[in-house]
This record gives structure tokens, C-alpha cells and sequence, in this order.
């Protein structure tokens, strides 16, 4: 099934114009919605979800009308927003027994069936008698993919999920979500770019409320090829060189040095040498080309 979103436009009373007349389609398989913090990423995915109304636009999953008909397309959602509250006194197992009701699961056996399927496809099974408030970051986030599967959801949403994990957590959550992302259309928003590149196979960029670039992970790094260059500088050159040239990114070596890099078309100059183009120079390209001429 593929979500087709038309023409959205959503205004908050302070007069920040969190969506902007954007217009895309997302096909089944895991999409990378990439875009730093105030980019739009939680308001479009809360208008999605139905958790909020747009001012104008029409959003379409296969032949569902979200904007018309919100409750169709809650049977076949799942949702992992980017905090998420749990009972304190309640273990895994039986929140999970108590959501699935909640869905309308009736028979105790099917929601048994259900559960345990759930924990192991998110590997908590060995956990599930544990209060789900004493799980770690990782754990917890696990868990919501867990009560989100309990539908068997076509679309789901998953909006920052890694923010704040330790290296080990991050990867056991991706894995999962790699796993649940075969067959269903996936969005997942992040302002990691690390996240995207490991996992999905189509991508936007998003600022300001608009797509800034449609495209995929490796056909984006395949655009700037032979446009990248890179050079040592010492650290009090930087802004010297910032007045000179289009810098991307700037990193400490471990002598105190900066290794920068940058976008232009031809060598900037004798010092440098050509770089291999990754993920993150396409998404400081996009950010840097979206920023407003100052006159």
C-alpha cells in the first residue's frame, strides 16, 4: 500500500509554519525522513497518525482517506512516538495483554498468542515478567514496537527512536525494526543520518516544513560524486577559511587539527584532495542550500 500525501499545510497559533504545502509518496519498505530538531519531522508524523488536523491537504493510504476517515486508518497504524509513558506497576507481559485488548483482541488465548509472538520478535521474551518502567532506554523502545505490532499494522511510524540510546541499544532496536519492515510501508523519522543509511532504502530530506530532497541513500551519494574535497587545516584557520569556501563539515583530528570538508564543483584549491562523498555531506548540502540569502 502507499501513502500519498498531497498539498499539507499545517499552522500552530504562534504562527510557525510547522508543514508547508508538502507533497510526497512513500511505497512499502523502510523510509528515512531525515531532518535536524524543529525541521517538521514530529509534526508531519502526528498528522499522519491522525493526532492532529492540517489546515488544507488530503493524505491517502491505498484507498483510505486519513483526513476523512481517521479510524480505518488507526486499525492498520503503529505508532511509536518520540516519548512514550508507561504504567509503573505493570510488567511487559501483561501491558501487552492489556493494549491488545484495547484493540479489540477479545479471546485471552489469541492475546497469549499475540504477546509472546510479539516478545520475541522484539527479544523480551526473557523479560516480559520485568516492570516495563525498570527497562533500559533500548529495552523501552523495544517495547513499543512490540505494542505497536499487536495490529498487524500495514503503516507504521516510529519518530526519533533512537535519540538518547547507547551504541549497543541502538543497534538491537534497529535490527528489530529491519525485521518488522519487510512487508509494511515504514517511516522513520531521525535527525541521525547514521540511522538512514543503515536501514532504509528510500529517503527525504526535510526542513522548514518542506522536502528539500527526494531520493535514496546511495543514489544521493551518487549525485555529488567528484564534488567533495577535503583538507587539513589548523584551528584558528577555520574562519578563514569559512570566508573562502563551501565547508560541509569541520572534525578534530586527534593533534588538534581540523579535518574539513567541501562541496564545489572543481578543486577549491592546491591543498585539497578529493573525498569520498557520504550521507551526511547530501544532508548538510541540502540544510546549507535551504538556508535564507542574506542581503
Amino acid at each position: 500500500m502507499k501513502l500519498v500525501i498531497k498539498n499539507l499545510t499545517k499552522t500552530y497559533k504562534n504562527g510557525v509554519k510547522a508543514i508547508d504545502d508538502l507533497s510526497i509518496e512513500i511505497g512499502t519498505g523502510m523510509f528515512g525522513l531525515l531532518g535536524p530538531n524543529g525541521a517538521g519531522k514530529s509534526s508531519l508524523m502526528r498528522t499522519i497518525a491522525t493526532l492532529q488536523s492540517p489546515d488544507s491537504g488530503s493524505i491517502m493510504f491505498g484507498d483510505i482517506n486519513v483526513l476523512e476517515d481517521n479510524m480505518s486508518l488507526r486499525k492498520v497504524l503503529g505508532y511509536l512516538p518520540q516519548s512514550f509513558g508507561v504504567y509503573p506497576k505493570m510488567s511487559a507481559e501483561d501491558l501487552l495483554d492489556y493494549f491488545a485488548t484495547l484493540k479489540g483482541i477479545a479471546k485471552k488465548a489469541d492475546r497469549q498468542v499475540l504477546v509472546k509472538e510479539v516478545l520475541e520478535i522484539t527479544n523480551l521474551y526473557d523479560v516480559r515478567k520485568k516492570h516495563v518502567a525498570g527497562y533500559s532506554g533500548g529495552m523501552k523502545q523495544r517495547f513499543g514496537i512490540a505494542q505497536l505490532l499487536l495490529n498487524n499494522p500495514k503503516l507504521i511510524i516510529v519518530d526519533e527512536p533512537t535519540a538518547g540510546l547507547d551504541p549497543a541499544e541502538r543497534h538491537r532496536f534497529l535490527n528489530v525494526l529491519r525485521e518488522v519492515g519487510t512487508n509494511c510501508t515504514v517511516i522513520f523519522s531521525t535527525h541521525i543520518v547514521e540511522d538512514v543509511k543503515e536501514l532504509c532504502n528510500e529517503m527525504a530530506i526535510l526542513n522548514g516544513g518542506k522536502i528539500l530532497n527526494h531520493t535514496t541513500p546511495q543514489e544521493a551519494t551518487k549525485q555529488i560524486e567528484g564534488t567533495i574535497w577535503k583538507k587539513i587545516i589548523n584551528r584558528e584557520d577555520l574562519e578563514e577559511n569559512e570566508k573562502m569556501f563551501n565547508i560541509l563539515s569541520s572534525n578534530y583530528n586527534q593533534d588538534n587539527t581540523l579535518n574539513i570538508r567541501v562541496h564545489a564543483s572543481e578543486k577549491p584549491s592546491e591543498d585539497f584532495i578529493a573525498a569520498t562523498p557520504q550521507l551526511d555531506d547530501v544532508y548538510f548540502i541540502a540544510l546549507k542550500q535551504d538556508e535564507p540569502v542574506l542581503v
